[in-house]
């Protein structure tokens, strides 16, 4: 095997992250098969005693690991931003604080992208499980190509976020991270398909992901609609969709996220958005 180029992982961590979940995320980043050069932790404000230490156990047995401490939380994107920003080397992952790695993720990512030097955005399908139980209910996977995803986009964000490795220059040439109430990703996929980046999504699972009741009722509400209104309405404003398409979208996502009950809401993204 040739020899595969350095990386750094990005993740952030807060006062309401469950220790033990944040615990089992970050050790299975430590425990891959190709281990990272860096690991960037952005604190996000004040965290628990528990969490502290959790963090200072890490960082003092894996002299990789690198603590960003923010004075008060500052929110998703901002803190994604910062561990961009402090990240050493050209290839960048992200990773979520409760979400648990297959211990391979980062040897297919840096396989594909040594085969695939044109790809800027690369991806991967998801497994997602009970915070409660542990057992697992959905998968979701998404289109692979750069043709099949610039298409997707059009109507819904093209990635799972936290599968997410990219070449940080590429990222950084396209703003990085804009604060967008629950889009922040989204947004930054649109400008850097403005930017003509190429996008891919390996088919292989690459992380299992922690869900909750609370993900439909955080998916709903004027709020986020309006939030996913503003997506639509750039997308308009730079010709990526048809004015057509604009009130589909808007219509589709003002049924969903303001009109359904939570009940409904949670029906509609397991039969539509999730397979078994």
């Amino acid at each position: 095997m040739n020899s595969l180029p350095n990386f750094s992982v990005s993740m952030s961590v807060y006062k309401n992250d469950n220790p033990d979940h944040f615990y089992k995320a970050i050790q299975s980043v430590v425990n891959q098969t190709i281990v990272p050069n860096e690991i960037i932790v952005v604190v996000d404000g004040p965290i628990p005693n528990n969490t502290e230490q959790i963090l200072s156990q890490f960082a003092t047995e894996n002299d990789f690991v690198r603590v960003v401490k923010l004075e008060k939380n500052m929110g998703h994107g901002y803190a994604r931003n910062i561990g961009l920003q402090k990240s050493s080397y050209e290839y960048v992952a992200l990773m979520d604080s409760d979400d648990i790695c297959l211990e391979n993720r980062f040897e297919l990512q840096l396989n594909f992208f040594e085969q695939n030097k044109d790809i800027s955005i690369l991806g991967g399908t998801i497994e997602e499980f009970s915070k409660e139980t542990d057992i697992n209910l959905s998968k979701r996977k998404l289109p692979e190509t750069d043709a099949e995803l610039k298409k997707y986009m059009k109507y819904r964000c093209p990635f799972n976020q936290m599968s997410v490795m990219f070449k940080k220059a590429d990222v950084i040439k396209a703003g990085g991270y804009i604060d967008w109430f629950c889009n922040e990703d989204y947004y930054l996929w649109i400008r850097m398909a403005l930017k003509n980046y190429k996008f891919h999504n390996l088919q292989q699972t690459l992380l299992k992901v922690r869900t909750n009741e609370n993900f439909y009722k955080r998916r709903g509400g004027f709020k986020y609609f309006k939030s996913e209104a503003k997506i639509q309405k750039l997308m308009f404003s730079k010709d990526i969709i048809s004015l057509p398409v604009f009130l589909y979208n808007v219509s589709i996502r003002f049924i969903v996220q303001v009109l359904l009950t939570e009940r409904l809401r949670k029906y509609f993204f397991k039969t539509f958005t999730r397979s078994n």
